[in-house]
Order: structure tokens, then C-alpha cells, then sequence
């Protein structure tokens, strides 16, 4: 896990280094948003779809999304309890999202896949795509509307917004080739495969690019210290306890519950620039949140395995 984790911190670090950089003169926000959309549009739907499509789907999936949701919600719940009586709306509204929804793509993969093989992309995959992701939007919008700037944002249905996400399309097709025993032809597996390669590099890139120190302000970090909390401490928690109580164990659990203690969620900061929400504390909450998951990952990690 050591290891793995240094390997991500270095490509993180190249990311981060990139936007203090910014060499041939390329803006950062430009470069990474440019690295996203092509992960976000094309090399992760092609991985969805790779992994998915020969993934043993069934009674585990069930539970891996049974296990992402109750603790996506208890952590909503808990973060709601924390921050309610602040009388700054923005706030209250960014704070809820950034303790309830981890990193489970961008960093829960590359991480899973690095401590485990290839069959743990598996787990992370359907973490995010059949949990966290639809609960993002959709309660997460119900969410940021609530506590919006005026009628930032717009109206439009979340269940319409879920059906815009690329990856969750992959993941439709995938199940329906997998759940009708058509078989992928080896020439589609390797372009596939060859598509998906790109996407832990580029993941961990643009998460470097997308780290803002300029947000960590001290007298922000008491503040945040609830959401610290619920998203590295009480959501792995919660989902060991919903993986065991199904039955999980061994690697299987390990990687379902490091899927639960990844840091606060990149994604999180555009629904918070979009309904007028406190992106700079979001921000913040990534840039910290990524930086002690560096402690706390290897923690749950040598606490499930001994």
C-alpha cells in the first residue's frame, strides 16, 4: 500500500507542479479541463465498459452499491447535523457535498487497482457508478439547491442530468452485454484495453492540476475538521460495517472500504460553482482531504489486513 500510495503521490505531485509551472504557456484550468473531458467522455466510458462487460455481476454488485449508499448517507446526514445551525447557506450547502461524496474514480481506482490487480477496478467502478455518482446527481442536487445562490443552477430534473453522464451509458451498455452472455471479441478487448490505460495516468494528473493551495486558509480548517472527519474516518466506518454484515471479506472487503475512505470528490467543485455554493471552501476540502487520505488510507489499510 506504501508503495501504491507514493506512486500516486508522484503523478499527483507532477500535476501540481504542472499548474505552478504551466510550461509552453497552456493554462492549467485549460489543460486539465481538456484531460477530463477526454478521460471523462472517451477513456473512462471505454474502461467502464471493458471491466463491466466480463465483471461477475450479481448478488456482490448489489451489495457493493447497498453498502456505497447507506454510507454516502449517513455521511450526508451526519455532515447535515454538523453544519445546519451555520448561518452562511454557501457554506452549509459545499460542506454537506464535500463530506458526503469521496473520490471514488479519480483516486479510488488508480489506488484500488494498483493495491489489488485488475479485478479491483471491479469494485471501484461500482462504487461510483452505482452508487455514488447517482446519489451525487441527484440528491446532491436536491442538495445544492437547497442551499443555492438565488436560482442559480437552473431546474432542470437531476434524473435527466444522470442521464448525460457518458460513463453511466458505458456502464448500461456493459451490464446488458454481460447479463446476455454475449461475448466481447478479443479485437474489441484490446482497443478497449488500450483506451483504458490512459485513464489512471490522466485521472491523477488532472487531480494534481485541480489541488488549490491558494484556499487553505487557517481559519478555515477549524471549520472543516467535521467534514475531514465524517469523509476519512466515519464513511470507511460505516461501510466496513455494511460489507461485513454482507458478507464481504478478505481483499474484497479491504477494497470496499477503501473505496469509502477516499478523499472528498474533484467533481463536487463544479455543482458548487454551478448553484453558487462555497467553491473555495470545496476546494479547500479537496486539497486537504487529498493530502491526509495519505495517512488515513494506509491507516484502514494495515487496520483490515492484520
Amino acid at each position: 500500500m506504501f508503495d501504491v500510495l507514493i506512486q500516486m503521490a508522484a503523478l499527483i505531485a507532477c500535476g501540481v507542479l504542472w499548474r505552478a509551472v504551466t510550461p509552453g504557456g497552456v493554462s492549467v484550468d485549460t489543460l486539465r479541463l481538456a484531460l477530463t473531458t477526454l478521460v471523462y467522455y472517451l477513456l473512462l466510458p471505454a474502461l467502464v465498459l471493458l471491466v463491466l462487460w466480463q465483471a461477475p455481476l450479481g448478488l456482490e454488485s448489489l451489495k457493493i452499491s447497498i453498502a456505497a449508499v447507506v454510507g454516502i448517507l449517513i455521511s450526508l446526514l451526519f455532515a447535515w447535523l454538523c453544519y445546519r445551525r451555520f448561518d452562511n447557506s454557501a457554506f452549509i450547502g459545499a460542506a454537506i457535498l464535500a463530506a458526503g461524496f469521496p473520490n471514488a474514480t479519480y483516486l479510488g481506482l488508480p489506488v484500488l487497482e494498483a493495491t489489488f490487480g485488475e479485478w479491483a477496478r471491479g469494485t471501484a467502478i461500482q462504487f461510483d457508478l452505482f452508487a455514488s455518482t447517482p446519489l451525487l446527481l441527484t440528491a446532491g442536487i436536491l442538495i445544492a439547491r437547497h442551499y443555492r445562490d438565488g436560482e442559480m443552477g437552473g431546474d432542470e430534473s437531476p434524473l435527466i442530468t444522470l442521464l448525460k453522464v457518458p460513463p453511466i451509458w458505458a456502464a448500461m451498455a456493459a451490464v446488458v452485454l454481460n447479463v446476455a452472455g454475449v461475448q466481447m471479441v478479443p479485437t474489441v478487448a484490446e482497443f478497449l484495453d488500450t483506451l483504458g490505460h490512459g485513464v489512471v495516468t490522466l485521472m491523477l494528473l488532472s487531480l494534481g492540476m485541480s489541488l488549490r493551495w491558494d484556499t487553505l486558509r487557517l481559519r478555515r480548517i477549524p471549520a472543516m475538521i467535521p467534514m475531514l472527519v465524517i469523509q476519512l474516518m466515519l464513511m470507511p466506518l460505516v461501510v466496513w460495517g455494511m460489507g461485513s454484515l454482507m458478507g464481504f471479506s478478505g481483499e474484497h472487503l479491504t477494497a470496499l472500504v477503501l473505496e469509502g475512505a477516499m478523499p472528498c470528490m474533484v467533481l463536487g467543485v463544479v455543482i458548487c460553482d454551478r448553484y453558487g455554493l462555497d467553491t473555495a471552501m470545496f476546494a479547500a476540502m479537496v486539497t486537504l482531504s487529498t493530502l491526509l487520505s495519505m495517512v488515513t488510507l494506509p491507516f484502514w489499510f494495515m487496520l483490515l489486513v492484520v
